[in-house]
C-alpha cells in the first residue's frame, strides 16, 4: 500500500529540514500553508527563491551580503571609513543597522575559529581584515564576534594580527548575554553596547 504522505511532500520536507532551525512539525507546517495559501504566493516565493543565488553575492571589501560590488556600505562615503566593526557572519549587520547607532564599515569574517570542526584563520576572512587595515584609513576595528568561547577566541586571534599596526582595538561593551549570537540580541542593547565599547 501506497504511503499516505504524498511523495512530492515527502521531498519538500526533506529540503525543509535542511534548514537551520527547522524540524519537522515545522517543516509541517509550512507545507500545510503552501498547500492552502493563493498559488501566486507559492509561485512568488519559488521565484525569489530562485533568484536568490544569482542575484545575491559577497561584497569583494567586506563581505556582507549584496546585490552590487562593492555593497552600499563600501559605497557609501558618508559612513566613518575609519572603524571597522568586525562580525562572524554577514547577516548580523542587519540587526545592527537596525540599531541606526553605527556608521563605519563592516567585515564579515563569514564564521568562527573552530578547531574541533577543521575551521582554522585560512577558512575566514582575517587575511582580508589584516590587509584592509594596512592599506585603509582604518583608526579603530571593533571586535563584536559572538561571545561565545570560539568568538572570544577569534577576537583574541584578530587581536594578535592586529596589535602591532596602529589601530585602535575595541570590544562591544557587556550587556549581551554569554553564549549568545549578536543578530539575536535586541536593538537597544546591542547600540548600548556598541557606544560603550572597551579597548582590548
Amino acid at each position: 500500500m501506497a504511503g499516505l504522505k504524498p511523495e512530492v511532500v515527502e521531498r519538500v520536507i526533506t529540503h525543509l529540514v535542511r534548514l537551520p532551525g527547522v524540524g519537522s512539525r515545522t517543516a509541517r507546517a509550512l507545507i500545510e500553508h503552501l498547500l492552502t495559501v493563493d498559488p501566486a504566493e507559492v509561485e512568488a516565493l519559488a521565484s525569489s527563491l530562485a533568484e536568490l543565488r544569482g542575484a545575491v553575492r559577497l561584497c569583494s571589501s567586506c563581505f556582507l551580503l549584496t546585490e552590487e560590488d562593492p555593497c552600499p556600505v563600501c559605497s557609501d562615503t558618508a559612513r566613518d571609513q575609519g572603524v571597522v566593526l568586525v562580525i562572524e557572519e554577514p547577516t548580523t549587520a542587519w540587526a545592527v543597522e537596525e540599531t541606526h547607532e553605527y556608521r563605519g564599515l563592516y567585515h564579515a569574517l563569514l564564521g568562527h575559529l573552530s578547531p574541533l570542526h577543521g575551521v582554522g584563520p585560512s577558512d575566514l576572512t582575517i587575511d582580508a581584515l589584516v590587509s584592509r587595515v594596512q592599506q585603509g584609513p582604518v583608526r579603530e576595528v571593533i571586535l563584536a564576534t559572538n561571545p561565545t568561547v570560539e568568538g572570544e577566541t577569534t577576537a583574541l586571534y584578530i587581536m594578535r594580527r592586529l596589535q602591532d599596526l596602529s589601530v585602535e582595538i575595541t570590544r562591544p561593551a557587556s550587556g549581551i548575554p554569554v553564549g549568545g549570537e549578536l543578530a539575536a540580541v535586541d536593538r537597544l542593547t546591542l547600540a548600548q553596547a556598541l557606544g560603550s565599547r572597551r579597548t582590548m
